[in-house]
């Protein structure tokens, strides 16, 4: 298995690069999220995190520019009904880190706002892959908003002391208030659990 590439970008498009790695060019479908946090020019060195998908009549190369969107993708297409393609599609309409949030916290609404995902799948996605979901770290970024790191800091430490994400951040909730400390959140969640 390809795991990486590491060589020059020649062509990038919001569906595709080509990365040449010692004069050999490698044809890779990104999603539109990689796209976006590619700032490499054309002729730049680049690093670009893979999974090859062979098939009887294709081998495709799926390149992503972090290893937890890589992870996130080979989650998906473990899912019955889920192939490579409407896993990019998912990746491509939202973070990996909006959807493992979405799928700890049930949110089939937002899974199936991805096109081409209906209710049943979105279901599955849930079902499937909520307990691998609460292995992963979130994002401070994509989770709460910039003004809210305070409810990440006491979700990071409840987690580093054991605790269960989901419920963490549910206790979390029930005692945020706007001018509370990290030291408060955690006392006050810790009651709740």
């Amino acid at each position: 298995m390809i795991a990486h590439l590491n060589g020059i970008l020649i062509e990038k498009t919001p569906t595709n690069l080509i990365v040449e790695c010692s004069g050999v060019g490698y044809f890779v479908k990104i999603s539109l999220n990689t796209f976006s946090r590619i700032t490499q020019e054309n002729g730049k060195g680049i690093k670009i995190f893979t999974n090859l998908q062979v098939k009887e009549d294709s081998q495709t190369l799926f390149g992503f520019f972090s290893i937890q969107e890589r992870e996130m993708f080979l989650h998906l297409i473990s899912v019955s009904g889920i192939g490579a393609n409407t896993a990019m599609l998912m990746l491509s309409s939202l973070s990996s880190d909006e959807i493992a949030h979405a799928i700890t916290s049930d949110d089939v609404t937002t899974i199936k706002s991805v096109k081409g995902i209906g209710l049943k799948t979105a279901q599955r996605v849930i079902i499937d892959l909520k307990s691998k979901m609460n292995k992963i770290e979130f994002s401070a970024e994509n989770i709460f908003s910039a003004n809210n790191t305070n409810k990440f800091d006491a979700l990071t430490a409840l987690s580093a002391l054991g605790f269960d994400k989901t419920k963490s951040e549910k206790a979390i909730n029930k005692v945020l208030t706007d001018d509370q400390t990290v030291e408060e959140l955690i006392k006050g969640a810790l009651k709740i659990l």
